[in-house]
């Protein structure tokens, strides 16, 4: 049982690969089956491996390409074989509108040819969208309610044009126009397959927020369309009634537009355009009197856009030439996420008087340019907080890697935890990147340098079981537990050796001692066996768990009992044995603990969840407190099976039989689920924590742990819970 939670807990955590820059591109193979399900915000990839092999032969290792990282950057989600499939489950997404592709080692890209959207100008990537509150304009309105979509063809290409409901071209006034451009390198497609353009339109047409009004997807600069548009279409021509807004380069055409030639338009945005440097030669007076309204949009510090979006508007200030600025979107970058958001903004605020000209709500000011430190020049990572809290962390490699083809950043910042990849840029001899936002909690990262976990050595923070992990705090009120308490104030961390009779060979546990302990003290401390997962040891609960931590912060808090907490190595074949007749023993003889079971606690997580199943199992009573994270009886193959389980004899000797479990991307949790049921059916009391939001991973553990052990060592409830009562 050991072998198999380590082998699944190794799989999972090196699951996640770089790619390589230099790739090639395969022709789709035909599926039946969907390789994408998504229920809930969590998306679900099945591959199955024989359609991978006919469509771009056996490979080695799979990732799926997609828009997962904070702030919706492209990360890498690596897949893992499972039987006759590789799959992977990420989640719960924010509600959006998602990207990918697949990728087979590391240089063979594939679309996935089960799902019919395509993008036009990207014809590997497909697209899905997670519905929610967060995407409600991104959503289809009710047949016939929504504007027309038609397709114009002129000299120079095409372009799409909507129209709004009930267009009418025999109407008096002629409809204003907005020309809303691509990005440079995409097409007029991308504003509807990636943009969502057609469904905000739709949707701000039909709750009567914006004037009623043409939209052309297309090259405002061309010619050729416009008269093509002027001659299908009843819009209007005087710059009053025009408008036009681009993403990227198309947002610098926009800005230019409207500085060089005053009048051309009356309404002007620029969706993360990064605005060359220079001074500027308006003519102001023309400018304020032709242009109604311009207004710049910026992502967060990872947008390109972010210190030419500043330096544009200091220099508009120094011109004097008027302009709004929508704020910092603090959750997007330079992608499709924030230029959705930033059209919904824009278009409310056309042809209209007294429009609301503050930034939307929860965007941020923008103080300052963002700055790195020189590439070299200071350990990493390196930390910036924006004013709302959100951090960024900046990492860069050595220049041991200059010659890399492909370098990765993998890390804990997908959502609940779970492991992506987000690719680095190379800045000389280095590699670099920039990650962001980041909510306080703790992370841990490595570097994927062609496929081969790298340490970040620049960081002195180390994990003993995981030799290229790294590790930092982001701090905050939602990382407070996890933080140092101030020197002095916390609890004693010891190594306690003790002698294996089952390993044959000395061991090391590590011991926290509340602060004040006092071994001469007439009443001896209660104590908590808290145990570590495959492939893990002892250390892992102090530098992976911050268990210290932890158990510090709670107890200043005044929610933690005083009691000693024993973190011992596992790794035997038998833990039962080892557990009674080794660490306990030894703990008993070192510090001054109970022995009375009723003063006795056993935790674990996976594989240690397992075997505090095994001591409850055999030894019913001996800990009065259980708590299990991300495990079961039994296993994922066999089942949970609970023979051998003295109903009567838990009940009785147990207090509190805890049960916690991540959500569905931990693999445990069906098997967790499943000992749930076995239980019901024999009548062990026991509680349900709830389903902890975060993968078989540290984020989902530490908050286990925060929960446990202040439930440990009080006073029982006059009745006992119910069988799976929920906290």
């Amino acid at each position: 049982m050991a072998s198999t939670i380590r082998r699944l807990v190794t799989v999972l955590v090196t699951a996640a690969l770089g790619v390589s820059t230099a790739a090639s591109t395969a022709q789709p193979a035909t599926a039946a089956t969907p390789w994408l399900s998504v229920t809930d915000g969590f998306a679900s990839f099945t591959v199955p491996a024989d359609d991978l092999r006919t469509t771009i032969g056996e490979v080695s290792s799979v990732v799926v390409e997609g828009t997962f990282g904070p702030g919706s950057t492209v990360a890498e989600l690596g897949l893992v074989r499972s039987g006759s499939a590789w799959t992977s489950v990420i989640g719960p997404l924010p509600a959006g509108l998602y990207q990918y592709r697949l990728r087979g080692d590391d240089t063979r890209i594939v679309k996935d040819p089960t799902n019919p959207a395509t993008v036009t100008s990207e014809p590997t990537w497909s697209t899905f969208l997670v519905p929610g509150d967060g995407a409600r304009l991104l959503a289809d309105v009710p047949a016939g309610q929504g504007g027309t979509i038609a397709t114009v063809t002129h000299p120079g290409g095409s372009a799409a044009v909507w129209t709004p409901p009930g267009y009418d071209a025999h109407r008096r006034r002629p409809y204003p126009v907005l020309y809303l451009e691509h990005e440079e390198g995409g097409g007029y497609t991308d504003w509807l397959e990636l943009g969502r353009a057609r469904q905000i339109l739709d949707n701000l047409a039909v709750q009567r927020r914006t004037e009623p009004m043409v939209v052309v997807l297309g090259d405002a600069a061309d010619a050729p369309l416009a008269r093509a548009v002027q001659q299908r279409y009843r819009v209007a021509r005087d710059p009053a009634h025009r408008a036009v807004a681009g993403v990227s380069a198309a947002g610098v055409f926009a800005v230019q537009a409207a500085l060089a030639h005053p009048g051309r338009f009356g309404y002007v945005g620029s969706f993360g355009g990064a605005f060359p440097d220079g001074r500027l030669h308006v003519d102001t007076a023309a400018v304020n009197a032709g242009t109604r309204l311009l207004r710049l949009y910026t992502g967060n510090v990872t947008d390109p856009a972010y210190n030419a979006t500043y330096r544009l508007l200091r220099a508009l200030d120094r011109a004097h030439v008027r302009h709004e600025f929508d704020g910092v979107n603090p959750d997007a970058g330079h992608n499709w996420t924030a230029w959705q958001q930033n059209l919904a903004d824009f278009a409310p605020r056309l042809f209209r008087a007294g429009t609301d000209h503050r930034p939307s709500p929860g965007h941020l000011p923008l103080r300052h340019e963002f700055t790195t430190p020189a590439p070299g020049t200071t350990p990493t990572p390196w930390l910036t907080r924006e004013s709302n809290g959100d951090t960024f962390v900046t990492v860069e490699t050595g220049t041991q890697y200059a010659a890399a083809g492909h370098v990765t950043l993998w890390g804990n910042w997908a959502p609940g935890g779970s492991w992506v990849n987000v690719p680095m840029t190379r800045e000389g001899d280095r590699w670099r990147v920039t990650v962001g936002p980041l909510q306080p909690w703790f992370y841990y990262y490595k570097f994927i340098v062609d496929l081969v976990s790298q340490k970040d050595t620049t960081n002195p923070a180390g994990v003993t079981t995981e030799p290229t992990w790294s590790t930092f705090l982001v701090p905050g009120a939602r990382s407070r537990l996890l933080a140092d308490v101030p020197a002095g104030t916390g609890g004693a961390l010891h190594r306690l050796t003790y002698r294996s009779t089952v390993a044959g060979q000395d061991r090391t546990a590590y011991v926290w001692t509340p602060p004040g302990y006092d071994p001469a003290r007439t009443q001896p401390y209660p104590v908590l066996y808290l145990q570590h997962g495959g492939g893990q040891n002892y250390t892992d609960w102090v530098e992976m768990g911050r268990a210290k931590q932890i158990l510090d912060n709670q107890f200043r808090d005044g929610t933690l009992v005083p009691m000693v907490v024993v973190m011992g190595n596992g790794n035997v074949p038998d833990f039962t044995r080892e557990l009674l007749d080794n660490i306990v023993p030894a703990a008993r003889t070192r510090y001054h603990i109970t022995t009375d079971p009723a003063g006795q606690a056993l935790a674990g997580l996976s594989m240690g969840g397992f075997q505090t199943y095994d001591v409850l199992k055999t030894h019913p009573g001996e800990f009065a407190y259980i708590g299990t994270f991300s495990s079961g009886i039994g296993s994922p193959s066999t089942g949970a099976d609970p023979t051998g389980y003295d109903p009567v004899a838990i009940n009785n000797g147990t207090r509190l039989l805890r049960i916690y479990t991540g959500n569905v991307t931990d693999f445990a949790y069906p098997i967790t689920m499943a000992t749930m049921a076995a239980f019901d059916r024999i009548g062990i009391r026991y509680e349900f924590a709830g389903v902890t939001p975060g993968p078989h991973g540290w984020d989902t553990w530490q908050r286990n742990l925060i929960d446990f052990a202040p439930r440990l060592f009080r006073a029982a409830p006059a009745t006992p819970p119910p069988a799976h009562a929920p906290r």
